[in-house]
C-alpha cells in the first residue's frame, strides 16, 4: 500500500521555512541595493535623471536652432527664387520685343526688297525701250545737208551773184 503521510516529517517543516527565508534575504538585498544607490547618488550629486533632462533640453534647443536656421535658409532660397523667376520674366518680355522688332524689320527688309525689284525692273524696261528706240532710228549719223536748186538760186538773187 501506499502511505499518504510523508515519512519524514522535519525535512518537510525545514523545506516549507527555506523559501521564506531566500526570500527574506533576497528582499534584504534588495532593500540594501536600493539604498546603496540613493546614497552614492546623493553624495556624488550624479543623478542620470537630471543628465537625461539636460540632454533633453540641450536636445530640443538643438533642434530649435536648426530648425530655426532651416526655416531662414528656406525663406532665403523662396527670395531667391521669387528673384530668379522675376528675372526670367523680364528676359521673356525682353525676347518677346526683340522677336516683335526682327518681325518688324524682316517686313521692312521684304518691303524694300520688293521695291528694289520693282525698280530694277523699270530699269531693265527703259533700257530695252531705249534699246528699241535707238534700233527704230536710221542712223545716228546726220546727213549732210544739200540743197535744193531752188533754193541756191534764191539765195544768189538776193545776195548778189557771187559765184
Amino acid at each position: 500500500m501506499v502511505e499518504l503521510a510523508p515519512r519524514n516529517s522535519q525535512a518537510r517543516n525545514l523545506i516549507g521555512v527555506q523559501p521564506i527565508a531566500i526570500g527574506v534575504v533576497a528582499l534584504v538585498l534588495v532593500l540594501f541595493g536600493i539604498g546603496s544607490i540613493a546614497l552614492w547618488r546623493a553624495f556624488t550629486g550624479n543623478a542620470p535623471e537630471t543628465d537625461r533632462m539636460v540632454a533633453a533640453r540641450q536636445l530640443q534647443a538643438r533642434t530649435a536652432q536648426v530648425s530655426e536656421a532651416l526655416v531662414e535658409k528656406t525663406k532665403g532660397i523662396e527670395e531667391t527664387q521669387q528673384e530668379s523667376i522675376d528675372q526670367l520674366q523680364v528676359v521673356q518680355d525682353q525676347l518677346q520685343t526683340m522677336r516683335k522688332q526682327f518681325a518688324a524689320q524682316q517686313a521692312d527688309a521684304k518691303k524694300l526688297s520688293d521695291q528694289v525689284a520693282a525698280l530694277t525692273e523699270q530699269v531693265e524696261g527703259l533700257r530695252q525701250s531705249l534699246a528699241s528706240a535707238q534700233a527704230n532710228e536710221p542712223s545716228a549719223e546726220p546727213a549732210p545737208r544739200t540743197r535744193s536748186k531752188a533754193t541756191r538760186s534764191a539765195n544768189r538773187k538776193r545776195h548778189g551773184s557771187r559765184g
